[in-house]
């Protein structure tokens, strides 16, 4: 099938991308109830004692581990054959909202880097600002820290 889709809808496109989801999620499923079943499965029947080996390795993990890589590989293959489609998943080439929309952005954009660079401004006032009350309060903090202190009008030492 692998056709392309030249000419979706976005209705279309929607619909073809929930196909493929669905689908690859069905395919990982069945790959994760291999795995489970053939890894747990069979080796809860035996003990290493009585396991059987296919190339050195005991049956359980060659179905799970390697059979199981292997036909899925294969499995996915054919299922992205069938199943997916090859189209854009953007607009579609050439349409005159693309021409539109990079021709708006290409005129606001001196208004808003203006804008930016204002409120950077703004933002870089307001800092020193700050600045300059915390300095301020330090410096009142250390000369109240310098007085001794005074009850009733009498000095204590």
């Amino acid at each position: 099938m692998n056709t392309t889709g030249q000419n979706m809808s976005e209705k279309e496109k929607n619909r073809q991308i929930r196909k493929e989801a669905i689908v690859s999620v069905i395919l990982y499923a069945a790959f994760f109830i291999w795995w489970y079943f053939t890894g747990y499965g069979i080796a809860e029947k035996g003990t290493t004692e009585t396991y059987t080996y296919v190339f050195g390795l005991p049956m359980w993990f060659f179905l799970s581990c390697v059979v199981g890589y292997a036909l899925f590989v294969a499995a996915t293959i054919i299922v992205v054959k069938c199943f997916f489609k090859n189209f854009e998943l953007g607009p579609e080439r050439g349409e005159e909202p693309d021409a539109t929309d990079a021709a708006q952005a290409a005129e606001t954009a001196p208004e808003t880097a203006t804008k930016q660079a204002a409120e950077l401004k703004q933002a870089a006032t307001t800092a020193a600002e700050l600045k300059q009350a915390a300095g301020t309060a330090q410096a009142a903090a250390a000369t109240d820290d310098a007085k001794p202190f005074v009850k009733g009008g009498e000095q204590n030492d």
